[in-house]
């Protein structure tokens, strides 16, 4: 399978409210906002039981700069963000680019 997409923004979302901060991850799937959960203990809390230890092995011997990459790919794990990243690559790969804009053209509508 091809490498997921990096598109996972990590946001550190307040309430408005007297509450704690509440770390998560946002992105879009298919065109609709996804929150994630953003710390490694609420991903591990999401995934199956026969796949946490891998997880946390992963999470704990992860670079710091690579681990928001890392806490994204597994909190997407579950979601359709897998096919609608194969369906991006299978469109690019044929060589069709509508939609795409260069990485550092802000007025394009770059992230």
């Amino acid at each position: 399978m091809s490498e997921p997409v990096a598109r996972v923004v990590p946001i550190w979302v307040h309430r408005r409210y007297r509450g704690p901060m509440h770390p998560m991850l946002k992105t879009h799937v298919n065109g609709e906002l996804v929150e994630l959960p953003g710390t490694i203990a609420a991903v591990r809390e999401t995934l199956p039981a026969e796949e946490r230890d891998e997880f946390t092995r992963e999470a704990e011997t992860t670079p710091a700069p690579e681990l928001v990459g890392v806490l994204a790919r597994w909190a997407l794990r579950g979601t359709a963000a897998d096919a609608e990243d194969e369906d991006v690559f299978r469109r690019l790969e044929r060589g069709d680019h509508g939609g795409c804009v260069p990485a550092d053209d802000e007025a394009a509508g770059a992230a």
